[in-house]
């Protein structure tokens, strides 16, 4: 009974821990105790069993029980223990499981590979990423790999790199490198050792990050360099405290030290107390005002002083409070400079240095307004030197040059305080103020006894006298423009009288500028109501005596007459088409007439035709002389362009060019009045011309002038020598044209060969009859 009443306190405790939350007693703890309690009551039997009787008659029935007992409860026990080892231990492995099962999926969910070595350097663990990052698989990963295995691997699959190779190399592989795969990725490595002798790596692709990084490392490379090159010296400050932040290259002329060194001073730190102090108050007006303030202000350097341009700029912060201040230094010196030569240039004459038209019409503007209140007079001069065509075609253009700067200076010299100016070319003007018309008078007088004095220009004796015009203030205009134009009038008719005198303007001056304004608004109509026609002058080969079978061609020549005024000169209309740029419409003209003339003349001989260097500079002249060419059916040889050295002048290159393509078509090029500028040595020798015509000024001189015969033969050698054909205009008399011979001229043109007409009184040497002539125009 004590050993049932034992059993069931013993049970009762059991199943009261377990109810109350304890863990001693178990599913399996009370099927070990009812095993148990079997297993006892059979041993209890069993022994009762093999015992002799006598024995187990003699025992007592509690005794029994209580063996019993006893033995089921130890049985029960030892089955306890049992049954709990075996449930603590399965219960260990589920969480190692659950725990290994984390961690792996924690590793395999990183977005770094992660790789475990032991200290025989074999694979103890590596995730998935490292796999994606190499190219492996999980199946190729067999148990026992080492690191070697895996390079084997990953060189197998074409993302082994050199840097790894290298590195894992060392026997104590530590620390971190960027592989370069050959697919052009890029990975950090990192490597750490384990306590137990093992290594962990962390592998990471950083393709993406690192060009980033490499393009905002040439982005901020590109920007240093540009800050460095900016051509102003460029600083930036901190306006909270007034440190330098930054400075480029070109800061260090400013500052007079390296820029480096001016990082985080202030101005007080770097300049004097007087100029910081000027510094200072700058930068603070500029800080102020939130804006851009610019001066200029001269800086001391180690070139000396210096004028700079300095700009400041206040830049804002997020909250709207000036955070920055950029000042930039730029040296001006070199530009003001610069500006004043060209305000200077601008308002002088490059050659003589005296002022010129823009600054000579200022000045008479504001002697108007000096006199116009107080009723004084001034009279204004417009002074031409005589001969400086000559001088230039006999001593050359240098020469000529010297001898307008003397003549500037020596009008300089009589004016006696009045305003001098080169109006251009060979025109100068002069303004003198006093009783009018008579200072103005003296004035002239004596310039042009100045000027009737020779010139001795480089060892050489020269002559050039003026002719002047005047006009008077306020009698002759209360204007600028009128005074000047005025004085022009009156020098035009100064020209008109006799070279060297002096013309004061009257009212029937004015009268003949007019007539000469409406004479160009007549020859503008005259182009198109056909009142201009060609005449024709033949040009022969030279000999002692010129007959018809000397012919070789013509020259075309316009002729003008106007509907009332009747023939006018081609030296008044020529030069009115030019100053208008009405020449190229009447070149085209004239061109187009003289090819489809010659080229309805039985006898092909050649056509001359003068091209002005305003043809060169508008239009398209040799898709023009093509046209022409085409639509008249006239050989290109047959045709002769004529041109002078203002073609070559106006723009060297582009004239040479043109001449080029015009002698590709086939035309012949020759280069009219040779020796009347300088330059025509230097054209011969860029340009292959077909003939060279002698400027009539040398051929007139001819048996007078023993300078113009010398020329004459040198002209021919230098012809013969280029293998440029050469013929001589202005041909007048008999022993003109047999001096050329003899010399070996090859052709000549002049009036002893036959003056400009029209192509019907040359009828015969075209190859036409004058009846057969009149029958084509007739029928035309």
């Amino acid at each position: 009974m004590a050993g049932k009443t034992l059993l069931r306190t013993w049970l009762k405790t059991c199943l009261k821990t377990r109810l109350t939350g304890g863990k001693a007693l178990t599913p399996a703890v009370v099927v070990a105790c009812l095993t148990g309690l079997a297993l006892t009551g059979n041993a209890a039997f069993a022994a009762t069993r093999f015992a002799p009787p006598d024995y187990i008659g003699s025992l007592d029935p509690n005794l029994i029980w209580e063996i019993l007992l006893g033995g089921f409860v130890v049985l029960s026990f030892l089955a306890a223990v049992v049954v709990w080892v075996v449930s603590a231990f399965r219960r260990v492995q589920r969480q190692q499981l659950r725990r290994d099962t984390f961690v792996s999926s924690a590793f395999n969910h990183l977005g770094q590979g992660v790789v475990i070595l032991d200290a025989d350097r074999r694979l103890l663990f590596c995730n998935e990423r490292y796999l994606d990052i190499y190219g492996l698989k999980r199946s190729e990963i067999f148990k026992g790999i080492t690191s070697t295995g895996l390079r084997e691997l990953r060189s197998a699959r074409g993302t082994l790199d050199a840097e790894s190779v290298e590195f894992f190399a060392h026997p104590m592989p530590k620390g971190s490198f960027v592989a370069t795969l050959p697919d052009a990725r890029s990975v950090v490595v990192k490597v750490n050792p384990l306590p137990n002798g093992g290594f962990i790596g962390i592998h990471e692709e950083c393709t993406e990050q690192r060009k980033l990084a490499q393009e905002l490392e040439s982005t901020k490379k590109f920007l240093e360099m540009v800050v460095d090159n900016i051509p102003v010296a460029l600083i930036v400050q901190n306006v909270e405290d007034g440190r330098y932040l930054l400075a480029n290259r070109g800061s260090e002329a400013v500052i007079n030290r390296r820029r480096e060194d001016i990082t985080g001073l202030t101005t007080e730190d770097i300049f004097n107390a007087r100029e910081a102090k000027l510094i200072v108050s700058r930068d603070q007006a500029a800080i102020h005002k939130r804006g851009m303030i610019s001066e200029e202000h001269p800086i001391s350097t180690e070139a000396g002083l210096r004028l700079f341009l300095t700009r400041r700029v206040t830049v804002l912060g997020d909250g709207g409070a000036p955070q920055y201040l950029i000042k930039t230094y730029e040296d001006v010196t070199d530009r003001r400079q610069t500006e004043a030569r060209m305000a200077h240039m601008a308002y002088h004459d490059g050659l003589t240095d005296l002022p010129n038209r823009p600054a000579f019409m200022q000045a008479l503007a504001q002697m108007i307004e000096a006199c116009g209140n107080v009723a004084e007079e001034f009279a204004v001069l417009s002074i031409d030197v005589d001969g400086l065509k000559e001088i230039n075609d006999v001593f050359g253009y240098a020469i000529g040059d010297k001898v307008l700067i003397e003549v500037g200076q020596r009008i300089q010299g009589a004016a006696g305080g009045g305003v001098v100016a080169r109006l251009g070319g060979d025109e100068f003007g002069l303004i003198i103020d006093g009783k009018q018309p008579q200072g103005g008078r003296a004035i002239a007088e004596r310039i042009a006894e100045l000027l009737g004095h020779q010139f001795s220009i480089d060892g050489k004796s020269v002559r050039a006298g003026v002719t002047i015009g005047i006009s008077l203030f306020p009698r002759d205009g209360t204007d600028a423009a009128a005074l000047l134009a005025n004085a022009g009038a009156a020098l035009f008719r100064a020209k008109a009288t006799s070279r060297g005198s002096i013309s004061i303007f009257e009212p029937e001056m004015d009268q003949q500028l007019r007539d000469r304004r409406l004479l160009h608004q007549d020859l503008s109509a005259a182009i198109h109501n056909g009142e201009l026609s060609l005449h024709y002058q033949p040009q022969a080969r030279a000999g002692q005596t010129v007959v018809d079978d000397d012919i070789t061609g013509f020259e075309a020549l316009a002729r003008w007459i106007h509907p009332s005024r009747g023939f006018v000169p081609p030296g008044e209309f020529i030069p009115l088409a030019e100053e208008s740029g009405l020449i190229v419409e009447m070149g085209e003209w004239i061109l187009r007439q003289a090819c489809v003339e010659a080229a309805s003349w039985p006898v092909p001989l050649q056509i001359a035709v003068n091209l002005s260097p305003a043809q060169f500079m508008h239009g398209d002249l040799v898709g023009l002389v093509h046209s022409i060419l085409f639509d008249t059916g006239l050989q290109p040889g047959r045709l002769e362009l004529e041109i002078t050295e203002g073609v070559l002048i106006e723009d060297f290159e582009r004239g040479l060019a043109l001449l080029r393509r015009l002698k590709a078509l086939g035309v012949r090029i020759s280069m009219d009045d040779f020796g009347s500028g300088y330059s025509s040595l230097t054209y011969l020798q860029a340009f292959p011309f077909d003939k060279i015509k002698i400027d009539r000024a040398f051929v007139t001189n001819l048996g007078h002038n023993p300078q113009s015969a010398a020329i004459v033969r040198a002209v021919i050698g230098l012809g013969h020598g280029l293998d440029v054909s050469i013929v001589a205009e202005g041909v007048e008399t008999q022993e003109q044209p047999s001096f050329l011979a003899k010399e070996g001229c090859d052709g000549v043109q002049g009036y002893f060969i036959g003056r400009p007409a029209p192509i019907g009184q040359y009828a015969g040497l075209i190859g036409r009859t004058p009846a057969v002539r009149d029958v084509e125009r007739k029928a035309g």
